[in-house]
């Protein structure tokens, strides 16, 4: 039997989001229905808002989402009722060429929920965010989005690592494999690079770079494990970077703005055959530009990195013992915790740089 739940809609482009009520249908086979208990704000749902994922209004905001399975549909085992789970964009279909060549983070076929949301006013079929749409009360999900983790964790803490906190950590571990006594340098430092600091620390790296424009970011990269910071609208950041490591460049640059100009930084800041790193969203228009010989004559990688090339089942439980461990502290990103109806204004302090993360808790 279907439910009818209160969810934040982006009607049209840069239109105001608003409260709407959403239809949640009984799940189908392979899906779940969720009761969502937190939800971060990311960047990637203002670019939704903002029309620079693509046109197919109207959107059902959020997916940095942890909850509580409440129902599951025909064929689900992975998870059931009751189980605390953390919601993820790339559910692993275990068939594909990626997945059979036993690399399922890049998992090319990854798929969510067949059954619509609608909204109750019209019947409109809603566009879930990521596939998620969790800044509602309950969300319809495939059951393979749905990662179970340890239910002690604060589902605020819990629910970052559905994007931008995992896409950091593993765009230093997994992507960029950042090793013990590697330089690295993080171009941006809002959610997802300050992430990636936190795993380059983790990783072992002995000298961690971090470069914004924002001297509060700074500050606050320091307390995740920079080492040292550059303020590149006063400083060139090739040339800072390239100083702090012997003239040489850094081992591996993680690039978390996602624009040309910052990617160029990234590509001339790395080491001779050094790895870059490029985490932040570009958006549909942005073109790059570099002379062809240097990519030659540079050698080493550049990378593009998918959600942190994570795999949840493996990342996820991993991620949260740590931070129950105290090895990692999940819970120094969540900024401030607000209501549904604070989605609007959460999205206007993300230019003011003061918030990681603002997490709607329900």
């Amino acid at each position: 039997m279907s439910q009818q739940v209160q969810g934040v809609v982006a009607p049209g482009k840069n239109e105001p989001v608003r409260i709407e009520t959403i239809v949640i249908p009984d799940p189908g086979p392979g899906e779940a229905v969720v009761k969502i208990q937190a939800c971060g704000v990311c960047h990637t749902d203002l670019h939704y808002k903002q029309g620079g994922i693509n046109d197919d209004y109207p959107f059902l905001l959020g997916h940095e989402a942890s909850g509580v399975v409440e129902s599951v549909g025909d064929g689900v085992t992975d998870v059931a009722p009751g189980d605390f789970v953390i919601l993820n964009w790339r559910a692993v279909c275990g068939s594909c060429r990626a997945c059979l060549r036993g690399r399922p983070w890049y998992c090319f076929n990854t798929h969510n929920a067949e059954r619509k949301m609608t909204l109750l006013a019209g019947g409109t079929e809603l566009s879930p965010a990521l596939g998620i749409g969790a800044f509602a009360e309950k969300t319809l999900v495939a059951a393979g989005q749905c990662t179970k983790v340890d239910p002690a964790v604060a589902p605020a803490v819990a629910g970052l690592l559905g994007c931008g906190v995992m896409a950091g950590i593993g765009a230093a571990i997994n992507t960029g494999d950042v090793g013990r006594g590697d330089s690295v340098a993080v171009i941006g430092c809002g959610g997802v690079g300050d992430a990636a600091i936190v795993g380059s620390r983790l990783a072992g790296a002995a000298r961690i770079i971090a470069v914004d424009i924002d001297d509060r970011k700074l500050a606050t990269a320091k307390t995740m494990g920079a080492t040292h910071t550059v303020n590149s609208r006063t400083t060139d950041p090739v040339e800072a970077i390239r100083e702090l490591t012997g003239g040489f460049g850094a081992d591996v640059v993680i690039e978390a703005v996602g624009r040309p100009e910052t990617y160029e930084q990234a590509f001339y800041a790395r080491d001779l055959a050094g790895t870059v790193v490029l985490v932040g969203v570009p958006t549909p228009e942005m073109r790059l530009e570099l002379p062809l010989l240097d990519v030659f004559g540079r050698g080493g990688s550049l990378k593009s990195s998918w959600y942190g090339d994570c795999l949840p089942s493996r990342d996820f439980p991993m991620l949260i013992d740590l931070h129950q461990q105290g090895r990692i502290d999940l819970g120094a990103f969540v900024t401030e915790t607000i209501g549904l109806g604070d989605v609007e204004k959460a999205f206007a302090r993300m230019h003011e740089g003061d918030v990681l993360r603002s997490v709607v808790v329900f």
